[in-house]
This record gives C-alpha cells, sequence and structure tokens, in this order.
C-alpha cells in the first residue's frame, strides 16, 4: 500500500491560505518561518513559493512519519494534524488501538490498514478537536474547526 502525497497536498494546501502573521510568527501556505529556514528558505515569508512548501511538507510532515505506509484517507488526517501542529501520530495510534508510542511502524500501519475509514476519520476528529480545544486559543477557533469540518466531509479524499 502507498499512500497518495500529491492527492493529499491538494487536500492540505486547499486547508491553507498564504501569507499571514499568527500565534507561530509569519507563515505561508502553513510553513512557519523557523521552519522554512531550517529548510533553506533564506527569502522573504510573503515571497515563500508553493513549491518550497510542498517539498517541506513531504520531508518534514510526511516522510518521518512514513505516510506511504498507510492508506491515503489516513495518510491525509494524519499528515493535516501534524502540519497544522498537533500529536497527529501518537493520537492516530490510539485511535488505531496500538501503544501510542510516536514511532510509526509495521504495526501501526497494519492496525490503521484493517479499520474502516469512517470510523478512523471520525475518531481521530475528535481526538484532534479535543488537542485544539485544550490549547485555549479562541481567536483561532473558528478556522481549526472549519478546516475539521472540511476534512470530515471527504474523509480526506477528493
Amino acid at each position: 500500500m502507498s499512500a497518495d502525497f500529491e492527492a493529499c497536498w491538494k487536500l492540505l494546501i486547499g486547508n491553507e491560505g498564504g501569507y499571514t502573521v499568527d500565534n507561530g510568527g509569519p507563515t505561508n501556505w502553513g510553513v512557519k518561518e523557523a521552519t522554512a529556514r531550517r529548510h533553506g528558505y533564506a527569502g522573504d515569508m510573503r515571497e515563500l513559493p508553493q513549491s518550497t512548501a510542498y517539498a517541506i511538507a513531504k520531508a518534514e510532515y510526511w516522510q518521518p512519519w512514513q505516510l506511504d505506509n498507510l492508506p491515503t484517507w489516513a495518510a491525509f488526517q494524519i499528515l493535516d494534524f501534524v502540519y497544522n501542529g498537533g500529536p497527529g501520530y501518537r493520537d492516530a495510534q490510539k485511535v488505531a488501538g496500538v501503544m501510542a508510542d510516536g514511532v510509526p511502524g509495521p504495526i501501526t500501519a497494519a492496525a490503521i490498514s484493517k479499520m474502516n475509514p469512517w470510523e478512523f476519520v471520525a475518531k481521530i476528529s475528535s481526538l484532534r478537536l479535543q488537542y485544539l480545544a485544550s490549547l485555549k486559543e479562541p481567536e483561532y477557533a473558528d478556522g481549526r474547526m472549519n478546516r475539521i469540518a472540511g476534512n470530515l466531509l471527504q474523509g480526506g479524499l477528493q
């Protein structure tokens, strides 16, 4: 099984806007300035190319979690969770009923792959909402709820 990064990227970037300054500082395409700098981008964050955000998403949020080993519907939900900030992989492990150690591997991949897609999407979205509520940042609540509502509507697939 190999999740489709391209499909996941299209959904992910649909959740992101362009340039903004939020609690993480200057951000473009969902990439914080510190993350962009760590990946070698030295330019103005207002001009961060979407192609750079794509490369960062793949290197920083896709590959370390081995999302290629999951069904696309699960890979997208986890990618969106970790890209937007949060314990996405550990929560995915909780949902799948395996040890939530945050370490990707074949046991987690097999457990997630056997799940009903909508059960996975509903449960990880619930944990994500609980996590976001714990942050106590009401100024971002509308955008975050709309993001998760959109993810629920499509189940992570187009």
